[in-house]
């Protein structure tokens, strides 16, 4: 069964896939990873009034069985163990670390993660919506026995596993703009024809998890279906675009997929604490606009979007996913920050919040930091083409 066709009208707007419960994903106060980010962006959105009744849905848990479909038995028992803090701060299976710290409840809330994800990928493929926003989701990292960077289920992996199972045949574009490289879905699809996974990001010389280079490009009937752009410390704007351009695009139009699924992480932008790169605000809306569009063009428009990487959690995360709803609901915002919003903030964490919904002319200019980089870029391009693009009978 294929996804559902439905009246364009009906399916026109986009629904944020989300329950207040997702903000319990924390993984400690120290801890990059703030759930202030989730909510912070979501009251920014109601701020706008882009959240009415009908645009919000809540998700349910992914169950064990779905869960199954990306992860180990025995790795799922260890995360149900760790949540119950009955081995406190033994490390295992990747749990117990500075960057997978266990805490309570810490299966119920991933699994939840998981079940939005489902969620949002589903709805788009029932034609119930056009387009869908996961915001908690993109824990890319997790592998199928271990998590890693952050995350403990990996929530892409699971829908687009359970998605296939319930619409045999679904052919899956997986992109990825995060900085980091999405190396757990690709381990979960690298063997598969009918997934083809695209991530961009900050070369694994440099950066978490030192994955993500052109000549990991899948195995078996999987072969020249994993593609991978690492890019210089400091890529700018004019970099991703041509990786996007020259890599993505050639590729989804050979593939012709069924739906799209997209983790939008924004720590890419060049003040994020944790990366090195040089994308801007308007940078990376350039880039969510030529993902709907390319999903326009190659499957009517299917895309289920996911949150991310994204740790400049006040002046550069709640505008970019904030954006990203509106545009995905087709909805025009204004530059101007909401007062509402901003008087939440200054009331909340008592720091002064952005006034604009543009780039803050309080950061340093990226440009001064780049060298080379789109030469670089250029190569990896090339690199990345000469691999995958024979595969899909395109010329590098």
């Amino acid at each position: 069964m294929g996804p559902g066709k439905a009246d364009e009208a009906a399916v026109a707007q986009a629904a944020l896939i989300w329950d207040p419960a997702l903000a319990a994903y924390d993984l400690g106060d120290a801890h990059p990873l703030n759930p202030l980010r989730l909510t912070l962006s979501v009251e920014l959105m109601k701020a706008f009034g882009l959240l009415g009744p009908d645009d919000v849905i809540a998700p349910p848990p992914a169950t064990e069985n779905q869960l199954l479909l990306a992860h180990s038995i025995g790795y799922i028992e260890v995360v149900r163990e760790a949540s119950d803090w009955h081995f406190g701060t033994q490390m295992a299976m990747g749990l117990g670390t500075e960057d997978n710290p266990v805490y309570p409840g810490m299966h119920d809330i991933a699994a939840l993660t998981c079940g939005s994800t489902i969620t949002g990928i589903e709805t788009v493929l029932c034609g119930e919506r056009r387009r869908t926003f996961s915001l908690a989701g993109g824990m890319h990292h997790a592998h199928r026995s271990r998590a890693s960077g952050f995350s403990v289920y990996n929530d892409a992996s699971v829908g687009i596993a359970v998605a296939r199972k319930a619409h045999p045949g679904l052919k899956v574009l997986y992109i990825d703009i995060d900085a980091h490289h999405g190396d757990g879905v690709q381990d979960a699809f690298a063997g598969t024809s009918d997934v083809l996974t695209v991530s961009i990001h900050e070369s694994g010389l440099y950066a978490f998890p030192g994955t993500g280079f052109p000549g990991e490009s899948g195995y078996g009937p999987g072969e020249g279906f994993s593609a991978n752009v690492p890019l210089p410390a400091y890529a700018t704007d004019e970099c991703f675009v041509a990786a996007f351009d020259e890599v993505v695009v050639p590729l989804a139009e050979a593939f012709a997929p069924d739906i799209v699924v997209a983790q939008l992480g924004v720590d890419a932008h060049h003040a994020d604490p944790q990366t090195d790169l040089g994308l801007t605000i308007p940078g990376y809306r350039s880039l969510v606009r030529r993902i709907v569009d390319l999903a326009d063009q190659v499957c009517e428009g299917r895309l289920a979007a996911l949150g991310g990487g994204g740790y400049h959690i006040v002046e550069v995360v709640p505008l970019a996913w904030t954006w990203v709803m509106a545009y995905l609901g087709g909805v025009e915002l204004g530059d101007e920050v909401p007062e509402v919003w901003r008087d939440h903030v200054r009331s909340s964490l008592g720091c002064e919040p952005p006034v604009s919904m543009g780039e803050n002319d309080r950061f340093d200019s990226p440009a001064e930091r780049a060298q080379n980089v789109l030469e670089l870029t250029r190569r990896r391009i090339m690199e990345v083409r000469k691999e995958v693009f024979p595969h899909h009978g395109l010329v590098p």
